[in-house]
């Protein structure tokens, strides 16, 4: 873990239009999700993220949660962040993580790196224990190439 962020990265032999239009849709989230625990996401979720935008998604793990999430970063085709806590008055004192997508030309394709930034989640002393944040890069990593599998099926 460098810092408060954990980053992993991966050419995908696929333009970068074409994964951040999967990136972007987050009803697609549950279906490239390397941890398992996104589920679904809630009503009321815009077709497409931009700037601004909040959507909830259904979690599992263990027990079932939701969360709610607010795009803080957005370039298209380039970087897309959103800022994740729970729904109500808990949201307010936990959580915060931010999870964020940066997309770059590359040969073969685009580099995409997956990030988890918890430099502004007020549990960070916690996240950094145990195995957590090697778990969290490995689950990124599966994250990747479920983005490579959808964006490369013919």
């Amino acid at each position: 873990m460098d810092g408060d962020v954990v980053s992993v990265e991966r050419v995908i032999p696929a333009g970068p239009a074409a994964i951040f239009a999967l990136i972007a849709d987050a009803s697609r989230h549950p279906e490239i999700d390397g941890s398992g625990t996104v589920k679904q996401v809630k009503p009321g979720a815009p077709q497409v993220l931009s700037l601004g935008a909040t959507f909830g998604m259904s979690m599992q793990m263990g027990v079932k949660y939701s969360m709610v999430s607010t795009v803080i970063e957005f370039e298209r085709d380039r970087r897309l962040a959103w800022q994740t806590r729970p729904g109500g008055f808990v949201g307010k004192f936990v959580a915060g993580r931010i999870w964020r997508y940066e997309l770059e030309p590359a040969e073969g394709g685009t580099r995409v790196r997956e990030s988890w930034d918890i430099s502004q989640d007020h549990q960070r002393a916690l996240l950094r224990l145990g195995g957590l944040p090697d778990k969290t890069a490995a689950n990124m990593a599966k994250t990747l190439a479920r983005i490579e599998d959808v964006v490369t099926r013919t």
